[in-house]
């Protein structure tokens, strides 16, 4: 559906300019858009860089360990099906410290991992548990305490205050993980009384 919105706005735009004898304009914005977007990607690639390495670092360093020892309320709490040794839980950390820093990209390879791991315990391999819903909840709505990816493009665009979206995105991002919290808590009663 996306990509039929896109193609709808790319097509409005070239006809658009056709209709009033500006076609030129519609190529001058698709290099001007697609040189501004490499020499963003070159801009973010050390600041991913240097988080994933820290991340990979924090990992082999047995502080993802540590960390999932000190996170096990929360996690028990919100994966009770999980073992509490079981090599999901440290992606399932390592996820969410990416997101936590607002490391999107970062993210995505801990929680290809982590429904990897999830899917080892999974009784019925053609549906998705439970323990797999709340991660896919945590994972959309995490709390971002430092948007670094956000950051390092409003600072690549020459912004003249690119941290000013922090407090933003902790308020924002702070209360759509609430939401997926309460959310997951529903409809796991909601899906039991079902079951039951």
């Amino acid at each position: 559906m996306v990509n039929l919105i896109w193609l709808l706005m790319l097509l409005a735009g070239i006809i658009v300019a056709g209709i009033n004898g500006h076609i030129e304009i519609v190529t001058d914005a698709s290099l001007e858009a697609a040189q501004t977007a490499v020499t963003l990607a070159f801009e973010l690639i050390g600041l991913m860089a240097m988080w994933l390495g820290l991340l990979k670092i924090a990992e082999d360093a047995g502080l993802v360990a540590l960390l999932a020892r000190l996170l096990r309320p929360f996690t028990r709490y919100l994966f009770p099906e999980i073992p509490r040794d079981h090599p999901a839980i440290g992606s399932i950390i390592m996820n969410m410290s990416a997101n936590i820093l607002g490391l999107g990209n970062a993210a995505t390879p801990f929680g290809l991992k982590a429904m990897q791991e999830l899917q080892t315990l999974n009784p019925r391999p053609d549906e998705a548990t439970p323990a797999m819903c709340t991660f896919l909840g945590l994972n959309t709505g995490c709390l971002t305490l430092i948007p670094a990816t956000i950051i390092g493009i409003r600072a690549a665009a020459n912004s003249t205050d690119p941290t000013i979206i922090v407090a933003p995105t902790i308020l924002a991002t702070g209360f759509s993980m609430i939401m997926a919290v309460v959310f997951d808590r529903l409809f796991r009663r909601v899906y039991g009384r079902r079951r039951g």
